[in-house]
């Protein structure tokens, strides 16, 4: 039902823009978690000692399961929805962003995130080392979306972003007494362009070439996409059809189709750019599994000085260009034979309105 705009072959572009991100995001500085008084006290004292069993049990059966690195993150609508909802009640025209608790399950490398729910978040804006999340609150909602379906579990965190921010490596933390490798998908609630709204990343432990520094945690891109189980299919299509715009054709979206395609095609060339831009200046370290990706994507490109692939493009330009005409001119007539039949029309309504009687009026006398 859902599929990206515009998929590479063999996947090396998508390799590549994912290593790339992991090179720019890295560790952050020392900072400290302040508690910022909190705004929601509801239900701080809910938890009881079997609920705190409970979520022991559940970060147990967790690590067990989620010991094996992440390959994909599939994000269902349900989720969408409610972190947009939450979004729209809290933050709307603010420059604050919504956080909450990711849950469903994990199985052979792919996450599965099927309910979410917001949590209580603070953040100084001038410093960023500043920050609170009411983790009591997100153990009492746990204790009790877990009562009504024991096979969802923690699987990670969102925020509504739109970008990775400073202090989210050590938040990130936090829900690792939680989850082991804890995901982090980033909502784009306010996208400009039409495509897939969310990102997702996981920590991995960097360790430098030279060895001469400690090792930190940096965020790396994972794949995701967007899938629904048959209920939510039926729930979304008909969310659509109320929703649907049938003024648009089928060529308008196949051409916004290619149009977001091409957009998604030039920033991933803007950002290897910059990237290596950065390597050139001596910003950012020299990453030979980078290099390796973008080599198989240039043995992908075609050779263009081929006498047959130029003649190849110029006969479907051509032909091309001729199906436009021949549209235009279509229509040109098919405009010009409407107008002759409404000049036509007026004429005869104008010839009957003439030939009807004039109707005198009758004098009466006295």
């Amino acid at each position: 039902m859902y599929q990206q705009p515009w998929k590479p072959a063999h996947g090396s572009m998508n390799k590549t823009c994912c290593l790339l991100k992991s090179e720019k995001v890295s560790g952050v500085r020392n900072s400290h978690q302040l508690g910022l008084p909190g705004e929601e006290e509801t239900l701080r004292n809910f938890l009881s000692d079997s609920d705190h069993q409970l979520l022991i049990m559940d970060v147990i059966k967790t690590q067990q399961i989620a010991a094996r690195p992440i390959d994909k993150v599939i994000v269902h609508p349900l989720v969408l929805l409610s972190i947009v909802d939450n979004y729209n009640r809290v933050a709307k025209d603010t420059r604050k962003r919504v956080v909450g608790v990711l849950l469903g399950s994990s199985f052979k490398g792919t996450v599965d995130v099927t309910n979410s729910y917001a949590v209580p978040f603070e953040e100084d804006e001038k410093d960023p080392s500043i920050w609170f999340l009411d983790h009591n609150y997100h153990e009492a909602m746990f204790s009790m979306f877990k009562r009504i379906n024991a096979k969802e579990h923690v699987v990670g965190w969102y925020s509504t972003g739109p970008k990775l921010r400073e202090n989210d490596l050590h938040i990130n933390a936090l829900f690792d007494s939680y989850v082991p490798n804890p995901v982090l998908v980033i909502i784009d609630v306010q996208p400009k362009e039409l495509g897939i709204p969310t990102k997702a990343y996981c920590t991995v432990e960097e360790v430098k070439e030279n060895a001469t520094q400690k090792s930190q945690k940096v965020f790396v891109h994972v794949p995701s996409e967007i899938a629904a189980h048959e209920v939510e299919e039926i729930g979304v299509e008909h969310l659509l059809r109320d929703v649907k715009d049938t003024t648009i054709s089928t060529l308008a979206t196949e051409v916004s189709g290619k149009l977001t395609a091409l957009k998604g095609l030039d920033a991933r060339l803007t950002e290897i750019r910059g990237y290596l831009d950065l390597v050139v200046d001596g910003k950012l370290p020299l990453n030979h599994e980078i290099l390796y990706h973008l080599q198989d994507v240039f043995n992908l490109l075609p050779n263009l000085n081929v006498n047959e692939l130029i003649k190849a493009f110029a006969v479907k330009t051509n032909d091309m260009m001729l199906v436009i005409y021949l549209s235009s001119l279509i229509r040109s007539i098919i405009a010009l034979h409407n107008l002759i039949n409404n000049k036509m029309l007026n004429k005869e309504h104008e010839k009957a309105e003439d030939l009807k009687p004039v109707s005198t009026p009758t004098a009466w006398g006295s």
